[in-house]
């Protein structure tokens, strides 16, 4: 058996971003018109008048202030609310493939490899822009990496889902090296004219290098233990898919975009996800005051804090559990890792901490790191 370990970790940033009050102005420019174009219906009492957003209420509900995007026009244009990303030829490369290239690259730099020495890539999202060929293997051949790549989806859990499985194909010795990239375009699949989530998701993408322990050549995390668990809810749901063309009602479809349920979301995710992390911990034999540092999945403040005091058993002090939401926004399966990106190199060898992502499904992963 061998010994997984992370050494290198990398990230892609869009170079647009869109901040509240821009957010804002477009939403609250669709609602107007929406509600001028609407007005008998409204009187009627037929449909109900768009209720104008706020910056105040995106930050209260979800403590972001701004995302990134892959396209800022798109999504501000009060006629179109949705980014414009022009189709590729098929003899170019997809934009998940090339937003993948760029953290890929990152990752492997850190750990000290070239694309030629990885054996596995698992592209690892929460949607993926075709149903074949698998992006990973797209991703696979313009890193030059060997073996093979497979595309995996379980929404938010994905990245920790994916480290599980490169994790456990590296201890059994069926692989040496992999890479876990998380590539979410998150804004193509959001209804942006929905007030109650239209704030919610921003685009990046991130990549891990997991190998051997022995072979590392620089610094490296060791991953000591993974555990993942799924229950099935509607309660986060997107109903698009290759049948879609086979319904009868095919446009505008609400729940063809994200949907989710907060209230039940909030009720049923956070002791699910307190009592995983303290069970994995508990199995493993650690205690949940040695841990230096909780990369939480990056949905929301008031969950993140809920589920470190629980875990915890106090208030967390400051940067034991590193918010990036401000910045980023939820971007699903990356979330957490671009937590632990910005926030772990600070710490020492011995150091010990949890990466936890959670979601639709309702899913949740764990991965118990050790700083070597």
């Amino acid at each position: 058996m061998h010994q997984p370990a992370i050494t290198g970790h990398g990230v892609f940033t869009p170079s647009q971003t869109i901040t509240n009050d821009e957010l804002v102005a477009a939403f609250n420019a669709y609602a107007e018109r929406w509600n001028a174009e609407n007005a008998e219906r409204i009187a009627a009492g037929e449909v109900e008048a768009r209720t104008p957003s706020s910056a105040e209420f995106i930050f209260n509900a979800s403590g972001i202030e701004q995302r990134f995007v892959m396209d800022k026009a798109g999504v501000l244009d009060p006629d179109r609310m949705y980014p414009a990303l022009p189709a590729r030829p098929d003899d170019q490369p997809g934009i998940m493939a090339d937003m993948a290239r760029d953290a890929c690259t990152k990752a492997l730099e850190m750990a000290g490899r070239t694309g030629a020495e990885i054996d596995l890539i698992i592209c690892a999202a929460s949607n993926h822009e075709r149903a074949y060929p698998a992006v990973a293997i797209e991703i696979q051949q313009l890193l030059g990496a060997q073996g093979f790549a497979f595309d995996m989806n379980v929404a938010c859990s994905s990245a920790t889902f994916g480290i599980q499985a490169a994790g456990d194909m590296i201890r059994s010795g069926s692989v040496r090296r992999a890479l876990v990239v998380c590539p979410e375009i998150c804004s193509a699949h959001l209804e942006w004219r929905d007030r109650d989530c239209h704030f919610i998701f921003g685009d990046v993408c991130t990549a891990l290098v997991l190998e051997r322990a022995d072979e590392a050549q620089g610094a490296r995390w060791d991953v000591v233990s993974t555990r993942c668990a799924t229950q099935f809810s509607n309660n986060i749901r997107n109903n698009d898919g290759f049948l879609r063309r086979t319904h009868d009602q095919m446009e505008d479809r609400r729940d063809m975009q994200f949907m989710q349920n907060g209230r039940k979301v909030f009720k049923e995710v956070l002791p699910m996800v307190s009592a995983h992390i303290l069970g994995h911990l508990s199995d493993e034999g650690w205690q949940a005051d040695g841990l230096k540092r909780l990369w939480l999945h990056q949905a929301n403040k008031t969950m993140n804090d809920f589920i470190g005091k629980k875990v915890l058993g106090r208030e967390p002090e400051a940067g034991e559990q590193p918010n990036i939401l401000q910045d980023y926004a939820n971007t699903s399966s990356a979330g957490s890792i671009i937590a632990f990106s910005e926030h772990s190199e600070d710490l020492a060898p011995g150091d010990r901490g949890v990466i936890c992502s959670f979601g639709a499904g309702y899913s949740v992963g764990s991965v118990l790191v050790q700083r070597a």
